[in-house]
């Protein structure tokens, strides 16, 4: 069973630093690389970061009916593709989904057991620090992003799990933990839990 994981957070946040974290120490998630129609910034290489593609491709396939989920932002389509899921279901690997608070409406809607997790910076200055020292964006692109985080921000409560990054190593440690207790609580053991169950004999009334 493929248990989705959808992580949002502002940008500057630090989710894509934790993501990456995550995804290095745990061989059984798969990272859903989303298509977009922005170009590629710094170093980002197309197929690792997202799949670059035309406008008119991303609408193309928008009318297809190919994407699990797809919003507009900042004037750039972002969507996750189908093909995604099915390629986790068929590995027996978990499905982690790194997308904005709109994609995650959508896909918890059609997806109601994706396990939604929002990280939020400890302050607003911090976050603008951390913006600043990325050094990517224009002084009117880091207000825009400000103002967006706000708003991004005030919708933590349709998120199941929210943690607040205020040390990489301690946040890593903690989105871990959430991954590893969703699988308990999906799976519930039940490979263990049955030959344990036998041993008692036979099986008792139910009390629920």
């Amino acid at each position: 069973m493929t248990t989705i994981f959808i992580i949002s957070a502002p940008s500057g946040s630090g989710k894509s630093t934790l993501v990456s974290r995550l995804l290095a120490s745990d061989s059984s998630l798969r990272f859903s690389v989303s298509y977009t129609t922005r170009r590629p910034r710094g170093n980002e290489k197309p197929g690792e970061s997202y799949i670059y593609i035309t406008r008119q491709e991303f609408l193309d396939r928008i009318a297809a009916n190919e994407f699990l989920e797809c919003a507009e932002v900042f004037g750039n389509y972002y969507g996750t593709h189908r093909e995604v899921l099915e390629q986790a279901q068929s590995e027996g690997k978990d499905l982690i989904l790194d997308i904005d608070v709109q994609g995650a409406g959508q896909l918890k809607k059609s997806i109601p057991e994706a396990v939604t997790v929002f990280i939020l910076p400890p302050s607003r200055d911090i976050l603008e620090q951390r913006l600043r020292t990325r050094s990517e964006d224009s002084e009117e692109v880091i207000q825009r992003r400000l103002r967006d985080a706000a708003e991004e921000i005030r919708n933590y409560h349709q998120y199941d799990y929210v943690l607040v990054n205020h040390r990489l190593d301690q946040s890593t440690g903690t989105l871990a933990s959430i991954v590893k207790a969703e699988r308990v609580r999906r799976i519930r053991m039940e490979d263990q839990i049955r030959p344990i169950l036998k041993s008692f004999g036979p099986r008792a009334p139910s009390l629920f």
